[in-house]
């Protein structure tokens, strides 16, 4: 076995001799004047940059070993993966208790990072610890230290630190690290890239910019397709369209081969900025490409489909990715259910409830309960209607918008529930949600139409206590039922009101 690792590393090593890279020219006019307000997270390969072999670089006697080079790296991957899976298992165990976390690291980590000098090992333990950056951080802070009992760190541990760091909105120490690898003199492409994407994830269009000038100006290194695929995503997640489509024509002109995340950032640009043609036609182009639509991709087509109300080619997506939308991505299927919301598909309120059970009861969001609220009262579904307010009301969620509250009062009117329609303005009273007149109005007509005449001029009083006044068409409404069952003397001391309050008279008021 360890006849073969030797002859493995041979072979790496003559194949890092042959490697060399053609710095290309730039045809980006540099920006100095981008910033941006609210980035979010980046692709998870900015934090790698590793070289890749091709077995026509080998010599021809590297040949005879191929196989069992193959076979052994298999294993030896294997081996760290394993290893690696049991420290982070018992490093999860222990979140919060630095004590415990050194002790680990000191008994088990220290081997295993030894045994990878190129860092392997540390970059894929920080990975899995990536749903824990602040432990994630703490890990690479304590192999920091032990460059000082001589053991130097890797430009791929540098950079998956300058990530970290980022992740943790520490720019800060992200410029640190970055510095500190540069006077160690294994400044790289990959820590070049690390942290142009954390000043990228912490909103510093500018310093982004800046990073990639000083890389294009460095001998030793030259940007990759990495590197032009933060830029595309960074003038995408800024919506500067034109910028984006400029570098994905320099890396064409470079000769730079386009890879997955290259065509998602693209994608994704034109999501971002409600491009749903350029969108579709950049996935068109991926296709008859030689790279295969992953997983992502077909996440943000979904994405975008339902932004555009594309419903015919959201639900042909949701069907290629449902297992992992349903399982990992709650925001997706809220995101299809606003888009049922705002179709006209007969069949919405099923889609709706078969996508609403996908998701937790403690992952409850405000906007979408009164997303679900106007749609149940559009339908005219009142038991639908009422139990998505009840769970308004037990989540304190208040309703503060007109047209919601007009629709909750048309489906009530359209329904002839006017008892339920009271219990509900006083429910809402109570609750500080939009009270409008409409309301009021709403149950003075119901309760007219059913000769509850009582019960309508108590509506006056309720309007009084939350500071209504009445209007003309509030006595219009009293008229037309005291005139509908004969009411003569009512009619008459309500003209009288009306005419105090310059209303005038209406005109059928008069006998012909």
């Amino acid at each position: 076995m360890k006849r073969v690792w030797k002859i493995s590393d041979a072979a790496k090593s003559e194949l890092l001799l042959q490697r060399s890279y053609v710095k290309p020219k730039t045809l980006i006019t540099p920006l100095s004047t981008i910033s941006g307000s609210s980035i979010h997270r980046f692709s998870r390969e900015i934090s790698s940059q590793m070289p890749c072999f091709c077995s026509a670089s080998f010599p021809k006697i590297s040949s005879l070993f191929t196989d069992k080079a193959s076979s052994s790296a298999s294993i030896a991957e294997e081996d760290l993966n394993e290893k690696v899976s049991e420290l982070t298992d018992e490093l999860l165990q222990n979140v919060g208790d630095l004590e415990k976390i050194s002790g680990i690291l000191e008994a088990k980590a220290a081997s295993l990072f030894w045994s990878y000098s190129d860092g392997t090992a540390l970059v894929e333990l920080l990975k899995r610890l990536s749903s824990h950056p602040q432990l994630a951080l703490e890990v690479f802070n304590w192999r920091r230290k032990q460059t000082d009992a001589g053991r130097p760190m890797a430009s791929e541990e540098y950079a998956k630190g300058i990530t970290i760091a980022a992740r943790v909105k520490n720019v800060d120490v992200a410029v640190e690290l970055f510095t500190e690898a540069s006077n160690n003199g294994i400044k790289t492409t990959s820590t070049y890239n690390a942290l142009m994407a954390a000043y990228m994830y912490n909103g510093f269009a500018d310093k982004s910019q800046s990073v990639f000038r000083d890389l294009k100006r460095d001998t030793n290194c030259s940007p990759t397709i990495v590197t032009y695929n933060i830029l595309i995503s960074v003038f995408g997640r800024l919506m500067l369209v034109d910028h984006m489509e400029a570098t994905f024509r320099e890396i064409k002109e470079l000769n730079l081969s386009p890879n997955s995340s290259t065509y998602n950032h693209l994608i994704a640009g034109y999501v971002t900025a409600w491009m749903w043609d350029n969108m579709e036609k950049t996935f068109r182009t991926m296709g008859a490409s030689p790279i295969n639509p992953d997983i992502n991709t077909h996440l943000l087509m979904l994405r975008g489909y339902a932004h555009s109300g594309n419903l015919e080619n959201m639900e042909k997506t949701y069907e290629l990715v449902k297992h992992h939308v349903d399982e990992k991505s709650m925001p997706l299927i809220r995101v299809m259910i606003c888009a049922y919301c705002k179709s006209s598909d007969t069949d919405r309120v099923r889609k709706i409830e078969a996508l609403m059970r996908l998701i937790p009861e403690e992952d409850y969001r405000p906007w979408l309960n009164v997303l679900l609220i106007r749609l149940y009262a559009e339908e005219d579904l009142v038991e639908g209607m009422e139990n998505s307010i009840n769970e308004a009301f037990e989540h304190k969620t208040s309703v503060t918008t007109v047209g919601v509250m007009r629709s909750i009062i048309a489906s009530y009117f359209r329904c002839n529930a006017v008892d339920r329609l009271a219990k509900f303005v006083k429910q809402a009273e109570s609750a500080g949600w939009r009270i409008c007149r409409s309301l009021y109005h709403c149950k003075m007509v119901m309760y007219g139409s059913q000769n509850r005449l009582d019960e309508m001029e108590n509506v006056i009083d309720e309007m009084e206590s939350s500071n209504l006044d009445p209007t003309k068409k509030t006595f219009l409404i009293m008229y037309k039922a005291y005139s509908s069952y004969g009411k003569r003397y009512k009619v008459h001391r309500l003209l009288g009101i009306m005419c105090k309050h310059g209303y005038g008279i209406p005109l059928d008021s008069f006998p012909s």
